[in-house]
């Protein structure tokens, strides 16, 4: 199957990545990407919550970390190669659910705290980023936070990192309380608004 251009990239895309090297962007070994982990898990207002979701779980390197600060961590990617590698990573932390699933087509059942999509808005076209936004915004509790972290620089995906970041805040109405640039990337932290007091 072709890929069209602009069209949200698929499963073929990712598999033919992972098959040609299992960790193409260098989650494990890059000292960039050590550091954007870092922030990102400093970005979290919160010290731990009770259920999270991971959409673009990739091979678990960040998984790992965050799992430590989750009751309960649903990580989820498009590929099967990803998964696997993140199933023997994350192998002694019970806290943690693999799945493969395909979002927004694809989505779990229930609430979260916290809904982290690091690197993967990007990879949709505007109208999958829109049901996204929209389904993310339905599965946060009440007070529940997302968190966007996307590489800035040129790429040939669908969306740029700037205007997937905008186009996710944009559609899923809720009110960013943080946004911060490093040289090669933005954090963006919303949050749905508490429910109200009584």
């Amino acid at each position: 199957m072709t890929q069209r251009p602009g069209q949200s990239l698929d499963v073929a895309y990712f598999d033919a990545i992972y098959a040609a090297d299992a960790d193409p962007w260098r989650f494990a070994s890059s000292d960039y990407e050590r550091a954007k982990y870092a922030a990102t898990l400093a970005a979290l207002p919160r010290p731990h919550y009770a259920r999270a979701f991971e959409i673009g779980c990739s091979i678990g390197v960040l998984t790992a970390q965050l799992a430590l600060r989750c009751d309960a961590l649903l990580a989820v990617d498009l590929a099967e190669a990803p998964l696997a590698a993140a199933r023997a990573r994350c192998a002694d932390v019970p806290q943690v659910t693999f799945r493969r699933m395909a979002v927004p087509g694809d989505w779990p059942e229930g609430g979260f705290d916290l809904i982290l999509l690091s690197e993967v808005v990007y990879y949709l076209d505007a109208a999958d980023l829109a049901r996204l936004a929209s389904r993310v915004a339905g599965a946060l509790h009440p007070g529940g936070e997302a968190l966007l972290v996307h590489w800035t620089g040129e790429t040939d995906y669908p969306l740029s990192g700037d205007a997937a970041a905008e186009g996710f805040i944009a559609a899923a109405g809720l009110p960013v309380i943080r946004q911060q640039r490093a040289e090669a990337y933005r954090l963006d932290l919303l949050r749905r608004p508490p429910a109200p007091p009584g």
